[in-house]
């Protein structure tokens, strides 16, 4: 048969019944963190707390300067040598720390604070759910639905999901930062799957990026890629409910 020359990289191999069979309902739900469950503070909100954290706060008062800040981080950015140490980040700790350094010493109000600013990004306060992200997360909890976060992420998010209150609701995490292993790796979605209990087909993994999310239909999930957009209100998330109806 044709199909068998394109296997999916899944542990689990339906029957040829079970191929026939309608689509299984969704059993299981994976999120991505960042822009998807979570959203970093705003960059003045981070820029003060660095500038609280190592005397700078009077360069923050003229107006005018959280913009050139914002600037010169999106320029420097865009350097080569930034850009380069962008890929893989985070597939360690050490790596995203040393990649977030190159950047930050381009940037003159971050230059010498690099180790405060790291602090603050990794607080367990600096990352916020969006106003949907529990409502929806108690939702699926109470139509017996099991869920978790596949990320890409640096260090243990856990951390922001427990100070939110949010920990008990999630029953997995899959980090790329603890497995080695960035989306749209299969072996991040599967995994998440086994802890669960789950079958891949179903299975819906939600996220925003359509390349590292949206891979794990090449392992037999569905997908649900929402809108790469940073919303300020809710995500969409509710969505989600509906497709799991």
């Amino acid at each position: 048969m044709i199909h068998t020359l394109f296997e999916t990289p899944s542990a689990y191999r339906p029957s040829d019944a079970e191929m026939a069979a309608p689509v299984p309902p969704v059993q299981a739900v994976l999120f991505d963190f960042s822009n998807t469950l979570f959203q970093m503070i705003d960059l003045e909100t981070w820029l003060r707390r660095v500038a609280a954290a190592t005397g700078r706060g009077a360069a923050l008062d003229p107006p005018g300067v959280v913009a050139g800040i914002a600037d010169e981080l999106r320029a420097a950015f865009r350097l080569p040598s930034v850009v380069a140490l962008q890929e893989g980040r985070d597939l360690s700790s050490g790596r995203h720390r040393r990649a977030m350094r190159a950047w930050w010493e381009r940037v003159d109000f971050l230059r010498g604070a690099e180790e405060a600013a790291y602090r603050e990004l990794t607080a367990p306060d600096a990352w916020i759910p969006y106003p949907d992200t529990e409502p929806v997360l108690r939702a699926l909890r109470r139509r017996g639905l099991r869920t978790a976060v596949v990320s890409d992420f640096a260090w243990d998010l856990r951390t922001h999901l427990a100070h939110h209150g949010l920990d008990a609701l999630v029953d997995t995490c899959v980090i790329s930062c603890e497995q080695g292993r960035e989306k749209p790796d299969p072996q991040l979605f599967l995994k998440a799957c086994a802890d669960l209990g789950a079958d891949p087909r179903a299975t819906l993994m939600v996220g925003d990026n359509p390349v590292r999310d949206g891979g794990a239909a090449a392992c037999g999930l569905r997908t649900y890629i929402l809108p790469s957009e940073h919303r300020t209100g809710e995500r969409g998330l509710t969505d989600v409910l509906r497709l799991v109806a």
